[in-house]
C-alpha cells in the first residue's frame, strides 16, 4: 500500500523494501499485540517443500523397523550438529530417513560425502562416520555422485544450514531437533 513495505524472498530469507527500493530492511517483523513472529510465519509458508518432488534417489536411504514413517534430512559430514541429530535419531523406530548429502561447510566435505556415496553400503558408511567417526575409504575417481545436484537442490530450497529436516507435509526444521519434537 501507500508508503507500505513489500516482502522480497531471496535465498531463503525475507527482506522488506519500500516501493522505490530506496531501502532494504533485514530483520524480523512481529505483531505487537500477539507477539507473533510474522516473518517466520511467512518463511514457513514460502519455504514449504513439495515433498513429492524431492529426488529421493539422490539421498542415502536408511530404513529402521517397518520404515513406515518418512523424513528427509540435508546433512554435511563435517557438521557437528548433524552428528548429534543422527545419533539422537537412532531412537526413532519404524522410520525411513532419506539423507541428502549436502557438502557445503568445508572443502573436504565434498570428498567425505563422495566417499560415503560411492561406498558399497551407503547407509552403513554414513552411520559409521556419524556415530563412530569411522572414515570411509576414498571414492574411485570415476564414481558418479549426485552431490552437485544436491547442493543446487538445497540452494533452490533455501537450505542454508545443516542439519535441516523436511517432513512429508513439506514443513522443515533447521538444527539438531530433539527426538521428542521429531516424533
Amino acid at each position: 500500500g501507500r508508503g507500505g513495505l513489500y516482502e522480497v524472498l531471496i535465498g531463503g530469507q525475507i527482506y522488506y523494501v519500500d516501493p522505490e527500493v530506496t531501502f532494504v530492511l533485514a530483520g524480523r517483523m512481529f505483531d505487537p499485540a500477539s507477539r507473533e513472529d510474522l516473518t517466520q510465519k511467512r518463511l514457513d509458508t514460502a519455504l514449504k517443500v513439495d515433498f513429492k518432488s524431492l529426488p529421493l534417489a539422490q539421498a542415502v536411504k536408511t530404513v529402521r523397523g517397518d520404515g513406515s514413517r518418512v523424513l528427509v534430512t540435508f546433512e554435511d559430514p563435517n557438521c557437528g550438529y548433524c552428528k548429534r541429530l543422527w545419533q539422537n535419531m537412532a531412537e526413532l523406530k519404524n522410520v525411513t530417513i532419506y539423507t541428502f548429502l549436502y557438502p557445503i561447510l568445508s572443502p573436504d566435505s565434498m570428498e567425505k560425502a563422495k566417499a560415503i556415496w560411492c561406498s558399497k553400503n551407503r547407509a552403513a558408511s554414513w552411520d559409521e562416520y556419524m556415530v563412530q567417526n569411522k572414515a570411509t575409504p576414498a571414492a574411485a575417481a570415476d564414481c558418479k555422485t549426485p552431490l552437485e545436484q544436491n547442493v543446487a537442490l538445497g540452494q533452490q530450497l533455501g537450505i542454508n544450514g545443516t542439519p535441516t529436516i523436511v517432513f512429508t507435509d513439506g514443513t522443515r526444521s533447521a538444527g539438531a531437533m530433539p527426538v521428542a519434537a521429531i516424533e
